[in-house]
């Protein structure tokens, strides 16, 4: 089974981010985003990866979608996009593909 058929589960777990307020705006937290997906990943499908790079300086908007890089041991890549639930910053993945 490949990676997105086994992340399938994960894709309904919501990550909850802890928020970044600066110069009036409040942005998600990526270290922290880029920490739970590396943990779900690992938790929910057994996949060991390597590192996870998310944007910094998204703004909570609920509906506002975005990609991180998920870079697996063994070399390949995935895109994951996350989409932000509420104004809480509480995200879910809801793609993960290859790059």
């Amino acid at each position: 089974m490949s990676l997105l058929g086994r992340f399938a589960a994960l894709a309904a777990l919501a990550l909850v981010t802890l928020l970044a307020v600066g110069c009036g705006e409040t942005v998600i937290d990526d270290v922290k985003t880029e920490a739970a997906i590396e943990q779900n990943l690992k938790n929910s499908v057994g996949q060991k990866v390597s590192s996870v790079d998310c944007p910094s300086g998204v703004e909570v908007e609920a509906g506002k979608s975005f990609d991180c890089t998920v870079k697996l041991a063994g070399g390949k890549q995935e895109t994951a996009t996350l989409k932000i639930l509420n104004s809480d910053a509480d995200v879910e993945v809801t793609d993960l593909k290859p790059r």
